[in-house]
């Protein structure tokens, strides 16, 4: 337990941080299914921000500043490699311009991704999401609807066992409401 509450505050922290760089991070994913209910298990905090521009080296620092490295490599979920340098870490992502970048941190485990945009634009989650106070935190999840639509976009690509559960769970809970 002691360890998800150090998660969160460190979670929190970096959400404080990207606020106040301007970006409004949306939570979604498994942690967002969790807080609705889920027993989903997930370790990592998935985020869709705004693509950052001319402020990724701001964004980077952010992530930097509190112990996490940009993920070089993943090998089965698991980050395997990372790059140290902040500054590096913020080439690559401008030369790449992924749709996401995953930031891990070694000393607690604990892993961060963020979205771009992607797969639906920020600004567009950010109209229907709300503020969930966990622990003193506030956090911004999107809402139900946009949970579903990201994870029937999800399953669409990939075939990751745990999407069916959570497109169930998703409209489950909308059958009920």
């Amino acid at each position: 337990m002691h360890e998800r509450v150090s998660h969160l505050d460190t979670v929190g922290t970096v959400v404080r941080a990207l606020a106040d760089l301007g970006f409004e991070p949306i939570l979604v994913g498994g942690m967002a299914l969790v807080l609705l209910g889920s027993r989903r298990v997930t370790r990592d905090f998935d985020f869709v921000v705004a693509r950052p521009g001319e402020r990724l080296q701001s964004l980077v620092d952010v992530f930097y500043d509190h112990g996490f490295e940009l993920a070089a490599r993943l090998e089965e979920g698991q980050v395997t490699a990372t790059i140290d340098n902040r500054r590096v870490a913020a080439v690559r992502l401008r030369l790449d311009a992924p749709d996401s970048a995953w930031f891990y941190n070694r000393k607690t485990d604990l892993r961060i991704d963020l979205l771009f945009d992607f797969p639906i634009p920020a600004a567009t989650l950010a109209e229907h999401a709300r503020g969930r106070k966990i622990r003193g935190w506030v956090l911004r999840v999107a809402s139900e609807p946009d949970l579903l639509r990201l994870k029937t976009i999800a399953a669409g690509r990939r075939s990751a066992p745990g999407d069916a559960e959570d497109i169930a769970f998703l409209e489950a809970r909308r059958s009920r409401a």
